[in-house]
C-alpha cells in the first residue's frame, strides 16, 4: 500500500523511525528501482540548528516549507544529490533524510548507476541511494503520494532499530549529539559513518 500524504503529517521523528522497513519506488523510465528502507535521520525544524531551514527561507529550503509528503532533493559537496521527505504541517519546515536502503528490484540497473556490483555499497549512504535510484534534484518537489517516486508498506513489522546521532552535522551544537538517526539492527545496508 503506497503511503498516505497523512502519513507524512506526523511528527518527524516518528516519521523516520517509522519509515524504517517501508520501501522506495523510483519508476524510471522502463525500470522500477525498488529498495527496503534501513536507514534514517530527522530533521525537526527550524529551532533544530542541523536543519537546512534554521537559517531561514530560501529558494533552496522552499519545499521543505511546503505541504508535507513531498521530496525535497539538495544537492552537496558538488557530487552528490540527498533525498528528503517533508514532513508535519505546511510552514513547518522539516523533514526526513533517507540515508540507506536495501535494494530488492532492478538491482541491475542500480549496479550500473552506481558502476559497482557490490550489493551492499550501492544504496549504503544517502549520496550512493540517489545515484542508484537515478535521483537528482529534476525530483525536487516532486510528490512522493504520487507516481514515479512514492513509498509503500508492505505489511512487515517495524524491525528493530537503533538510535544514534546524525552524522555529518558538528556545525549544528548541542543538537549534533542529539539521537535522530534511526537504523535497522544488524543490517549491513546502512551507511558506514
Amino acid at each position: 500500500m503506497k503511503l498516505p500524504r497523512t502519513f507524512y503529517r506526523q511528527p518527524t521523528e516518528e516519521v523516520a523511525q517509522q519509515l524504517l522497513g517501508k520501501f522506495l519506488i523510483h519508476r524510471h523510465g522502463a525500470t522500477t528501482l525498488t529498495g527496503r528502507i534501513v536507514e534514517t535521520e530527522a530533521y525537526l525544524g527550524p529551532h533544530d540548528l542541523a536543519c537546512h531551514a534554521s537559517k531561514g527561507r530560501t529558494k533552496r529550503t522552499e519545499v521543505m516549507f511546503g505541504p508535507a509528503g513531498h521530496a525535497y532533493v539538495y544537492f552537496i559537496y558538488g557530487f552528490y544529490n540527498m533525498l528528503n521527505l517533508v514532513t508535519e504541517a505546511k510552514d513547518f519546515p522539516a523533514a526526513v533524510l533517507i540515508r540507506a536502503v536495501e535494494p530488492v528490484r532492478g538491482i541491475e540497473r542500480m549496479k550500473q548507476n552506481r558502476k559497482s556490483d557490490l550489493l551492499h555499497n550501492l544504496a549504503s549512504g544517502p549520496g550512493k541511494l540517489c545515484q542508484a535510484f537515478a535521483i537528482d534534484r529534476s525530483l525536487n518537489g516532486a510528490d512522493v503520494c504520487a507516481k514515479v517516486l512514492y513509498l509503500e508498506d508492505r505489511g512487515e513489522p517495524l524491525p528493530r532499530f537503533a538510535a544514534t546521532p546524525r552524522i555529518g552535522v558538528d556545525y549544528a551544537g548541542k543538537w549534533k549529539d542529539k539521537p535522530l538517526r534511526f537504523v535497522v539492527r544488524d543490517s549491513k545496508f546502512v551507511s558506514k559513518r
